[in-house]
């Protein structure tokens, strides 16, 4: 699902995505992998590593067949409910420069740009998201 989701970026990026070089077995193996399913089937995925004051959205991926049907709402809806069950403030997560329609998306749920930089080849814009309501505490 992860190649079909992030193929249509190679070649506006010019290389494959980072989140398709990613070891997914490692991933859940570490309980850093969540999936969306319906009907028994994966529609999405998620992954996300918790820091010390943050929940970092490494990445999401929905299959492109599912498209529109706001999976990745409910996936993004997801992450910000764990980081809050988690005691965390704050997501945070990056972007490729070039991906202009997963910014917009990222802003129009209130995430706000906090820089620019290059990280492993990639042109990456980092974003961040305060979840009101939630008071941080310290991590177990």
């Amino acid at each position: 699902m992860v190649e079909a989701a992030y193929g249509p970026w190679v070649p506006i990026v010019g290389r494959r995505p980072f989140p398709m070089q990613d070891d997914y077995a490692a991933r859940i193996a570490a309980g850093q992998a969540w999936v969306l399913e319906d009907a028994g089937a994966i529609a999405g995925l998620v992954v996300i590593e918790r820091e010390a004051d943050h929940l970092l959205l490494d990445n999401i991926a929905i299959d492109p067949a599912r498209q529109g049907r706001g999976d990745g709402r409910a996936l993004l809806d997801f992450v910000e409910a764990e980081a809050r069950r988690l005691g965390l403030a704050e997501v945070r997560l990056y972007t490729n420069l070039l991906m202009e329609r997963n910014i917009a998306l990222y802003a129009r749920r209130g995430y706000a740009e906090t820089g620019r930089r290059q990280e492993q080849g990639f042109a990456r814009v980092f974003m961040a998201k305060s979840l009101s309501g939630c008071a941080a505490r310290a991590p177990r």
